[in-house]
């Protein structure tokens, strides 16, 4: 019968659950003193950790971050003007829900991109999604798409991303990739 019920949990995609189930069965001793309800209760736990678990790991992937980055790893004993009571209502995303920008300038060296990447991940931590660009392959991704008839679907997908980082702006002029999208 356990057989049965792991394949319809499979079947049903409660793959956490299946898993918390059988974990359940091969430590018997463990679980032994818990009322079924609290049994009930931890099994859909695991599938609820599962599916968040899952659902952060492809934001990240999604995102394509350039850098494995935390706000927790911040070191703010470096120069870079930034306190703690800064990040402390910056972390919280807060600004995303409400439509706003957030712009990191600094000299060459001092951490924006890490910064950028760093709250990228804590948007996906907060299930955001986001998406990590240099701003030179953005561009020239949008304009190998005006040219073969997909700029209008590229435009809605990054139009669908809760939080778009553009990292490496200004570094090339942006007149090498203004010329074709002006031409609409």
């Amino acid at each position: 019968m356990i057989n049965q019920t792991m394949t319809r949990l499979h079947s049903l995609r409660l793959s956490g659950m299946a898993e918390a189930l059988s974990l359940q069965q091969e430590q018997p001793g463990t679980y032994e003193g818990l009322s079924f309800e609290e049994r009930l209760a931890l099994l859909v736990d695991q599938e609820d950790a599962d599916r968040s678990n899952k659902r952060l790991a492809r934001l990240l992937k999604v995102a394509r971050f350039k850098l494995s980055a935390t706000l927790e790893d911040i070191d703010y004993e470096q120069p870079r003007g930034i306190t703690k009571s800064q990040m402390a209502t910056l972390v919280t995303c807060d600004w995303l829900r409400r439509k706003q920008n957030l712009l990191i300038t600094g000299p060459c060296g001092t951490g924006k991109s890490w910064l950028s990447c760093a709250f990228g991940h804590s948007a996906c931590m907060r299930g955001l999604s986001v998406r990590y660009f240099r701003t030179s392959r953005l561009l020239e991704a949008m304009t190998i798409a005006h040219g073969d008839g997909s700029y209008s679907k590229q435009l809605k997908q990054l139009a669908k991303v809760d939080l778009l980082i553009l990292d490496d702006w200004g570094l090339e002029p942006l007149s090498l990739w203004w010329t074709p999208l002006s031409r609409q």
